[in-house]
């Protein structure tokens, strides 16, 4: 793979440490020819971010927080609305090109689009031999990726150095052993391995099933066996129920006989019966018509106790009608005479009412005079006190400018002082013109405090005027209580005698409602005269109806009961002579006799027929118990047929597993990474350090298990230990050995082919002269594993100076779009 140009646009690193929002890398200009490019600036300029764009994964290594597709988000890093990543790159002689674009405008979304340059020369969606096209969807672009340059995984372990990137030495045997078995195209293995799993977990599963049949099919033989219980002794039984079916017969017949016997002796007193009945219903009938004459009776005696009630009522409410209305009317009375007697009063206040109206407008003008005087005071007042603050500011401004009087004079003194007066120096003296000039500034001061004492005058002179204006008009506040108090009082004995003026037409609607109550109180005075004698001989009249109805009523109660019993006596003497009535018990006793006899042969016949039934379950029950066996033992055979391809799926997925084959090519490739490794370390660093890779380690009982280490001899000191020992800047040297020895390994045996590597700042820990050693190391691997290119990143300027050119991004902050190459 080859990088041919880059565009970065939205992305906060170049944002913050360059000031641009796109930037762009042509790399066939900037590195033509060039093995070892550096990409230099001082921190903080973006060049991590420029190096984890370098290549078409979704992913920039430096900042993902953890592997796998949840561990790192474009959205952290971008700050455009619509940000965008366009990487141009060849694999294999044809040119492809990335486009990713990151938008957060409104929902967040990502987009990625894998390109192809046609013979046509026009770019084209990858579409693969299965059939998937880059569409812009994440994960049909990751597909394409992963198909033409292999896993992400292989490529940021083998030849992508990230920002602190995890070293080998610190992967555990199980991640070590899955990452070197996608180092080494061991996936076919490990997927075989897995689909043996499924196929033993499917197996497991299916053998649960059957084992589930086979408790069923327990189950199954329990019921039988219990069923079988239940009617084994069938035939006994249906020998048993046949001789109750035979004896219940025979009871039923005497039944039978006993219930015709009765019932031709209840046929023959059937007559007398039915005249009994005649006779009795004749007796019912005649006490229901003496119940419902009484029951009349009863009814018009509570119509008339009715009657009697609503006159007592009617009597009632007339008389509390009449009390109301007497009462009514003598308050109206009261009321009319209470008012009629202020009647002189209302006459003496609509005389009046025009003489105090008239004085009222009076004091409302004095008022109104006092209010205006008071006013005038007021601002006699106000005047007066701004011209005092007027001659205090005269004095105030006559005081300073006395002061500058005195100081022109003090400095006009000093002429006669000045050494320099009369000599050739005077012309030159400053203090000597000083002085002179205060003489020529006393006049025009002497005439400003002169002004100042006639303009004070003057106020003085007003201020007097002013202060003899407000000392005559010291009591507009005095009169003015005075004329406001005489105000109110006009004013309440104006409205006293305007509301007793409006009572006028009052006296004379109480005068017609006085003479109206006393004609209807003389009304209900004679209403209590002869009218009201004639309404009581009504009443009285209608109480006497009512008693003599009551009477009658009686005197019909009596008849009515006198005639009951004469019938009654007469219907009992005829009953006496009939013969006693046949006993139904008999009849009764018989048919239940006869219905029980019926119900034990029902019952005996039923329980034959089970018998019978239960004969024919116990055959069926035979058979079923023959069936059950038979499938019970086809049961165990297939549960013992899966248990074994249980086991033999179990094993392969074992020998398929990162234990097994994976395992045997892990060690089979140790020996050529650790050669690889060394062969780096001689080149570059010297005899010093051998390394070996070992797989596994041995328990404390003795027996071997599987690990990994990664051991280092020292030939100086002749120790072996792990690489986890050593020095920080011995294991940057160790664990970068071997994560180029596994690139020159993959170069080697792997059908993807990488022509760039990369690494970012990984001789941090390295002293001078071990980074130069380092730079070495790194021509040494383009040389053994064929490639054509290497971009890193570094700070140190011996490193950077050993490159074939260098990419200065601190340019970029001055000119923005070009960078500069050395």
């Amino acid at each position: 793979m080859q990088l041919l140009s880059l565009t970065l646009k939205g992305f906060r690193g170049i944002r913050d440490g360059l000031g641009l929002d796109v930037l762009t890398l042509d790399f066939e200009a900037l590195c033509d020819g060039a093995e070892l490019v550096a990409i230099a600036g001082a921190n903080g300029r973006g060049k991590t971010t420029v190096l984890d764009n370098m290549h078409p994964y979704l992913l920039m290594p430096s900042r993902a927080a953890a592997a796998g597709a949840g561990g790192f988000s474009y959205y952290d890093h971008v700050f455009l609305p619509e940000s965008e990543k366009d990487l141009v790159w060849a694999l294999e002689g044809r040119s492809y090109r990335s486009q990713i674009v990151i938008r957060l405008n409104g929902r967040r979304r990502t987009e990625a689009f894998l390109f192809v340059l046609s013979d046509t020369g026009a770019w084209r969606p990858v579409i693969l031999e299965d059939g998937t096209v880059s569409d812009g969807k994440v994960d049909t672009y990751t597909r394409c990726v992963e198909h033409l340059c292999g896993s992400a995984d292989t490529f940021f372990t083998s030849v992508f150095g990230a920002q602190g990137k995890r070293q080998l030495s610190d992967y555990r045997n199980a991640e070590i052993k899955t990452l070197l078995a996608d180092l080494l195209g061991q996936e076919h293995i490990r997927e075989l391995g897995r689909k043996a799993g499924d196929t033993a977990k499917l197996l497991k599963a299916g053998l649960v099933a059957v084992r589930q049949d086979a408790l069923g099919m327990e189950a199954e033989a329990s019921r039988l066996a219990a069923a079988w219980e239940e009617v084994a002794d069938a035939p006994a039984l249906a020998g048993r129920a046949q001789d109750a079916v035979t004896a219940a017969g025979a009871e039923l017949e005497v039944a039978r006989q006993v219930c015709v016997q009765v019932t031709a002796q209840c046929d023959h007193a059937r007559e007398a019966d039915a005249r009994r009945a005649q006779l009795l219903a004749e007796r019912e009938a005649a006490q229901t018509v003496a119940r419902s004459a009484m029951q009349e009776l009863a009814d018009r005696e509570s119509r008339e106790g009715l009657r009697l009630e609503r006159l007592a009522r009617r009597i009632a409410q007339r008389q509390a009608q009449v009390g109301l209305s007497r009462q009514r009317l003598e308050g109206v009375q009261a009321q009319c005479s209470a008012l009629l007697a202020s009647e002189p009063l209302v006459w003496r206040a609509i005389r009046r009412l025009p003489l105090a109206e008239h004085l009222l407008a009076q004091r409302a003008e004095r008022v109104r005079l006092a209010r205006i005087q008071l006013a005038d005071w007021e601002q006699a007042r106000g005047q007066l006190r701004m011209l005092a603050q007027r001659v205090q500011g005269i004095e105030r401004e006559a005081g300073q400018a006395a002061l500058q009087v005195q100081a022109l004079r003090r400095r006009f003194g000093l002429t006669a002082e000045v050494p320099c007066s009369g000599m050739p120096l005077q012309g030159r003296c400053q203090l000597l013109a000083d002085a002179r000039e205060a003489q020529t500034l006393i006049p025009s001061a002497d005439a400003v405090l002169q002004r100042l004492a006639d303009e004070k005058s003057g106020v003085e002179r007003e201020g007097r005027a002013v202060k003899a204006r407000v000392q005559a008009m010291n009591s507009a506040g005095v009169h003015m209580e005075v004329a406001e108090r005489r105000l109110e009082r006009a004013r309440d004995r104006a409205s006293t005698l305007a509301l007793l003026a409006a009572k006028a037409d009052d006296m004379e609607v109480a005068r017609q409602r006085l003479a109206e109550a006393r004609d209807e109180l003389m009304g209900l005075g004679e209403a209590g005269g002869e009218d009201g004698s004639a309404e009581a001989c009504a009443e009285q009249e209608e109480r006497e109806a009512i008693t003599v109805a009551m009477q009658a009523i009686g005197t019909q109660r009596q008849q009515q009961s006198a005639g009951l019993q004469q019938a009654l006596a007469r219907l009992d003497a005829v009953l006496a002579t009939l013969p006693e009535p046949f006993d139904q018990g008999l009849l009764s006793s018989a048919k239940t006799t006869l219905d029980h006899a019926v119900t034990a042969h029902e019952v005996a016949q039923r329980a034959h027929v089970q018998a019978l039934q239960q004969v024919q379950s116990l055959a069926a029950l035979r058979q079923q118990r023959e069936a059950l066996s038979e499938r019970q033992a086809a049961a165990r055979r297939r549960s013992q047929r899966i248990e074994n391809a249980i086991g033999d799926w179990t094993l392969l997925a074992r020998c398929m597993s990162n234990d097994g084959l994976i395992a045997l090519a892990i060690d089979d490739a140790g020996p050529a990474l650790s050669a690889l490794a060394n062969d780096l370390l001689l080149a570059c660093y010297g005899p010093r350090f051998t390394v070996s890779i070992v797989t596994q380690a041995e328990t404390a009982k003795g027996e071997k298990r599987e690990d990994f280490d990664i051991v280092v001899h020292d030939a100086e000191s002749g120790e072996s230990k792990s690489v986890r020992l050593m020095s920080g800047g011995e294991r940057v040297w160790i664990n970068e050995s071997l994560g180029r020895a596994v690139a020159l390994y993959l170069a080697q045996t792997s059908e993807h082919r990488y022509e760039t590597l990369f690494s970012d700042e990984a001789d941090g820990a390295l002293d001078p002269e071990r980074k130069r050693m380092f730079g070495a190391m790194k021509r040494e691997v383009l040389r053994l594993g064929g490639y054509r290119r290497e971009f890193f990143v570094s700070q140190t300027p011996e490193l950077a100076g050993m490159a074939d050119a260098v990419i200065h991004l601190e340019a970029l902050r001055t000119d923005a779009g070009a960078v500069a190459v050395t």
